[in-house]
């Protein structure tokens, strides 16, 4: 990476590889300042990858009178849906279930109203349909294992989901096309000073076991829950308390919740989603302080059993342990300095400079990672003026598609001829189109020199040999639980969690990255021995427990 000891500084370097590290990457290099990004371990690792996977207003922060967060999110969700990154984002619907007399549906319905009139009002297309009421009866026919013996109707509303690992590929491989040097597997262990001046960070390639030293103008620290940590690194000089609250989902297969949309429904401290995701469920999620192992937050069977006590409250045949296919648990980055519970701390976010040359970012929505890339570089050309840069140009990213996006319309309207020239059949094309999106046409040439790559995943038929390939030659995939669990979901949406396609895939990944037996059989080891640690933390009924059952795997480097 540019930047080493003895080699040009660079204007920005960017440490954490999240949704919102990456995406200061991307805005930084496309306003012309040289860049680079350092992730400890891999590309959407923590939070970004562990989302409720929704591109969102935020319907709970309008009863909250956060006007400004849920018009500034909806105002985002369009702009990737539409501009952005369509081939990522797309529509789904909900069902909002009414209780109570007429007064409820007057409330929730202007509510609605008011949400997707600032959709409508804001600067790009909302891409979505109005919300409907709905009786009764019509949600009956709409979906028939939800209870309607408890509600009077719903309304019927539309937000957008993502595969937020993917959103994050896309968002770094988009970074680099455009300049900017990315780096996983390279842990941040300090920082260089001139005086008062952060001047760049030493580092330690996990990797390759060597130290590095990246100088840079301005240090922008995107680093989520280990926020806290940065500011230690600089001697406690920072104004952010970051609090990590952890959200658990559960996947759970499509046949068992008959229904054509998805639910919200209000618990006694957040929101419940079902989230209709491929051929699953997700659904989630709890929101508790957590002040554990961060890097590999656990999912207790309390967490657990709580989803499932609330989802089977509106289901007319209730989900047990054995319909969950998947868990996975996340930490949200929350800006605390409250004794309020997390379900309540904003989720807005804050930029400071506690040093000169060092910028930290914190909170915020997945949501608007956009808007927080963009004022985390506001902040850092102020910096990069004193150290006489000039004028940094105002943000762009509004006008850059991601990776996948050009070309994706058009490949979506020859499926049927793509699918006829390669071979496939057109739902492969289709499930290519909507992770791929444009790039598309780079897997069929990867499996047009290699016809094998076009047969399914051993143990994860959804997926092709190709996608596995994909993940190391374009994704930067470096180990098995990269292309697993985040370039593909197949951790958590296969009943064993990918154990029966860890071989195959490890062998594949060995051909490109010259893996000799020895290191195939570690990777498939080190995946099975974490699934079944995840597996031993969610029988466990505390955090506690869960933490200590999780944390015999810590990760290969």
């Amino acid at each position: 990476m540019t930047g080493r000891a003895g080699e040009p500084e660079l204007d920005v370097l960017v440490v954490g590889g999240g949704i919102t590290g990456t995406g200061v990457a991307l805005d930084a290099v496309t306003r012309g300042l040289s860049t680079g990004l350092l992730e400890q371990r891999d590309l959407g690792s923590g939070t970004s990858s562990r989302s409720s996977k929704l591109i969102h207003g935020g319907l709970r922060y309008l009863e909250m009178m956060d006007f400004g967060l849920v018009r500034e999110a909806l105002q985002e969700r369009g702009l990737l849906l539409t501009r952005l990154a369509p081939h990522l984002v797309r529509p789904v619907p909900f069902l909002y279930p009414l209780t109570k007399p007429v007064w409820e549906r007057a409330y929730v319905g202007a509510g609605l109203a008011l949400y997707d009139g600032m959709a409508k009002a804001g600067k790009y297309d909302m891409g979505v349909p109005l919300h409907r009421h709905l009786t009764r009866r019509q949600v009956a026919r709409m979906a028939p294992d939800f209870r309607t013996d408890t509600i009077t109707g719903a309304i019927r509303y539309y937000d957008c989901q993502v595969d937020d690992a993917r959103l994050v590929v896309a968002v770094a491989r988009t970074a680099a096309r455009h300049g900017a040097h990315v780096a996983t597997r390279v842990k941040v262990t300090g920082f260089l000073r001139e005086g008062e001046r952060v001047v760049g960070v030493t580092a330690r390639d996990l990797e390759h076991g060597r130290d590095l030293e990246v100088r840079a103008r301005v240090v922008v620290n995107a680093a989520g829950v280990w926020t806290d940590e940065i500011q230690q690194m600089v001697g406690g000089r920072g104004s952010l308390n970051v609090q990590a609250s952890k959200g658990v989902h559960i996947v759970v297969p499509r046949d068992r919740i008959r229904s054509e949309t998805g639910f919200i429904v209000r618990t006694e401290t957040s929101v419940l989603f079902v989230i209709p995701w491929g051929r699953h469920w997700i659904i989630g999620t709890t929101d508790t302080p957590w002040d554990l192992d961060k890097a590999h937050p656990a999912a207790s069977r309390k967490d657990i059993d709580y989803i499932l006590e609330h989802v089977n409250r509106i289901l007319r045949e209730p989900l047990d342990h054995e319909d969950v296919e998947g868990v996975y648990a996340g930490l949200r980055p929350l800006l605390s300095g409250e004794s309020e519970p997390t379900s309540r701390i904003s989720r807005e976010h804050t930029v400071v400079t506690p040093v000169p040359g060092l910028v930290m970012i914190a909170g915020g929505k997945y949501t608007t990672y956009r808007v927080m890339a963009r004022d985390a570089i506001d902040a850092a050309a102020h910096s990069l003026r004193s150290t006489g840069t000039g004028t940094v140009r105002e943000s762009i990213t509004d006008r850059v598609p991601l990776d996948g996006a050009e070309s994706y319309e058009t490949r979506s309207n020859q499926r049927v001829l793509l699918a006829r020239r390669s071979g496939l059949h057109v739902a492969r094309i289709d499930h290519l189109l909507g992770r791929y999106g444009g790039q598309v046409d780079d897997l069929l040439a990867l499996i047009a020199s290699r016809r094998q790559l076009a047969l399914p995943l051993e143990g994860a038929e959804d997926h092709l040999a190709a996608e596995v390939v994909y993940a190391v030659t374009h994704e930067g995939a470096l180990h098995l639980d990269d292309v697993l669990t985040r370039r593909t979901r197949i951790s958590i949406e296969t009943f064993d969690r990918g154990v029966g396609a860890a071989p195959h895939a490890a062998r594949l990944m060995a051909e490109v990255l010259g893996w000799d037996e020895a290191r195939v059989a570690q990777e498939v080891d080190h995946y099975l021995r974490r699934v079944e640690a995840e597996r031993q933390s969610q029988l466990k009924l505390t955090d506690q427990e869960a933490d200590e059952a999780r944390v015999q795997v810590t990760d290969l480097v």
